[in-house]
């Protein structure tokens, strides 16, 4: 059955819904996690990317050390209490300046997630992140993405001999002493049940120690169409979900991208969308310190009706 379009009334307000409701939004409750977008090329171009990454998708720029410098510095005087830096892309290994981006975050005492591919890109950094684990044990962990426990609809969305490439690769980041972890999707008609089901024999078969049933150890993202229809979420909506504010990632995280016609890095309100200017909250942490309106489609259909959020 063809899904239901979008209405063009909906997500249009930041205060309103389209039927005149009021609208929630989510204050910064803590910075547990801050992120870094590291450039929006990727080695892949996927028919389902949020962000549109490509292997010539330069949007976003390229992060360097010193466009992260300043946040770490800000977490520290202000005293955030920050645990994680997470990055994430595009592909964060294409940046070449990933490997010094990963050294100085853990140098400075994170924790420190990467979502990858898992494929050449970082193959290719296998002696530095071996490097880096050793000087950092239990620090350092990647997210690597396998949309479904078999090559074919893997395949389906990043295109042929890429489930291969990434099964080896997140094999070797284990091997490496890196903690590992997968994202999926729930994309393909099968329940849950049956996707935790179908990796754990995927993992069994392959010697990788991921608990299928652990939604922090294998994390399955719902989809997230924008052009879909999805209900607004109003203020009213907590006590009828049996949900909080507290419950939305964006109540204890940020993303910092840089715009390739940008001078500065800014700081946004979600992972998710980069493209909206209303997400954009400020250059410093500081700016960003604020509420965000539930003003699209992704804050319904994946965080509060879907319960997902990139961080544990």
């Amino acid at each position: 059955m063809a899904a239901v379009p979008l209405s063009p009334d909906k997500f249009v307000d930041p205060h309103r819904t389209a039927r005149g409701e009021p609208r929630a939004s989510v204050g910064l409750e803590r910075l547990d996690t801050l992120w870094f977008n590291t450039g929006t090329r990727c080695n892949l171009a996927c028919g389902h990317c949020y962000i549109d990454s490509s292997p010539t998708n330069d949007r976003l720029a390229y992060l360097t050390v010193d466009d992260v410098q300043p946040y770490l510095d800000e977490i520290r005087d202000r005293a955030l209490g920050t645990r994680e830096i997470a990055f994430t892309g595009g592909e964060p290994f294409l940046n070449p300046h990933m490997v010094p981006l990963l050294a100085c975050a853990l140098a400075r005492g994170f924790d420190v997630l990467v979502l990858t591919n898992g494929m050449r890109p970082v193959q290719r950094r296998e002696d530095a992140l071996a490097a880096l684990v050793a000087q950092h044990p239990g620090r350092l962990s990647m997210r690597v993405s396998l949309d479904h426990f078999t090559a074919a609809r893997h395949e389906a969305e990043r295109g042929p001999r890429s489930f291969e490439p990434a099964l080896r690769g997140l094999q070797r980041l284990h091997a490496l002493g890196v903690s590992v972890s997968v994202a999926g999707r729930l994309a393909f008609g099968d329940d849950e049940a049956s996707m935790r089901a179908g990796y754990a024999g995927l993992f069994a078969a392959h010697g990788l120690p991921i608990a299928a049933d652990d939604p922090a150890s294998l994390v399955l993202f719902p989809e997230m169409d924008e052009a879909e229809d999805v209900p607004e979420i109003t203020t009213a909506c907590w006590g009828i979900l049996g949900k909080t504010p507290s419950d939305v990632m964006c109540s204890r995280s940020r993303m910092v991208v840089r715009g390739r016609d940008k001078d500065r890095p800014e700081v946004l309100a979600c992972t998710l969308i980069a493209d909206d200017p209303a997400f954009s909250l400020g250059t410093t942490l500081a700016d960003a310190d604020r509420a965000v309106a539930l003003n699209h489609p992704h804050c319904a259909r994946f965080c509060v009706l879907g319960g997902a959020a990139c961080s544990v």
